[in-house]
Protein backbone atom coordinates (compact mmCIF):
# COMPACT_ATOMS: atom_id res chain seq x y z
CA UNK A 1 0.00 0.00 0.00
CA UNK A 2 1.58 3.52 -0.87
CA UNK A 3 1.57 5.37 1.79
CA UNK A 4 -0.74 8.07 3.11
CA UNK A 5 -0.30 11.98 2.70
CA UNK A 6 -0.67 13.80 6.13
CA UNK A 7 -2.37 17.21 6.12
CA UNK A 8 -3.60 19.27 9.01
CA UNK A 9 -7.61 19.85 8.78
CA UNK A 10 -8.75 23.01 10.79
CA UNK A 11 -12.41 22.60 11.72
CA UNK A 12 -14.87 23.86 13.97
CA UNK A 13 -15.17 21.94 17.20
CA UNK A 14 -18.96 21.56 16.57
CA UNK A 15 -18.46 19.54 13.28
CA UNK A 16 -15.47 17.93 14.96
CA UNK A 17 -18.21 16.28 17.55
CA UNK A 18 -20.18 15.37 15.49
CA UNK A 19 -17.47 13.44 13.23
CA UNK A 20 -16.66 11.84 16.34
CA UNK A 21 -20.10 10.78 17.40
CA UNK A 22 -20.72 9.56 14.19
CA UNK A 23 -17.23 7.68 14.01
CA UNK A 24 -18.45 5.75 16.97
CA UNK A 25 -21.61 4.60 15.69
CA UNK A 26 -19.79 3.41 13.07
CA UNK A 27 -16.93 1.88 15.31
CA UNK A 28 -14.24 4.19 13.44
CA UNK A 29 -11.50 6.78 14.67
CA UNK A 30 -12.37 10.25 13.52
CA UNK A 31 -9.37 9.93 11.13
CA UNK A 32 -11.09 6.87 9.50
CA UNK A 33 -14.81 8.40 9.45
CA UNK A 34 -13.00 11.55 7.99
CA UNK A 35 -11.10 9.79 5.28
CA UNK A 36 -14.59 7.32 4.70
CA UNK A 37 -16.09 10.28 4.09
CA UNK A 38 -14.36 11.60 1.57
CA UNK A 39 -13.77 9.07 -0.94
CA UNK A 40 -17.33 8.06 -0.42
CA UNK A 41 -18.55 12.13 -1.96
CA UNK A 42 -14.96 12.20 -4.37
CA UNK A 43 -16.47 8.31 -5.81
CA UNK A 44 -20.15 9.94 -6.25
CA UNK A 45 -18.73 12.90 -7.82
CA UNK A 46 -16.97 10.46 -10.43
CA UNK A 47 -13.69 11.74 -9.47
CA UNK A 48 -11.97 8.79 -8.72
CA UNK A 49 -9.65 6.85 -11.16
CA UNK A 50 -9.97 3.01 -10.98
CA UNK A 51 -6.52 2.00 -8.93
CA UNK A 52 -7.64 4.32 -6.38
CA UNK A 53 -11.43 2.97 -5.75
CA UNK A 54 -9.46 -0.54 -4.99
CA UNK A 55 -7.30 1.34 -2.15
CA UNK A 56 -10.52 3.16 -0.68
CA UNK A 57 -11.34 1.90 2.77
CA UNK A 58 -14.39 -0.94 3.07
CA UNK A 59 -17.90 0.68 3.25
CA UNK A 60 -19.50 1.09 6.49
CA UNK A 61 -21.79 -1.46 7.88
CA UNK A 62 -24.52 0.60 8.09
CA UNK A 63 -24.14 1.97 4.57
CA UNK A 64 -27.11 0.62 2.12
CA UNK A 65 -25.45 -0.96 -0.94
CA UNK A 66 -27.70 0.06 -3.99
Amino acid sequence: MPPRKNYPLRISPELYAALERWAADDLRSVNAQIEYLLTRSVRQAGRLKEREEAASPAPSPTEETP
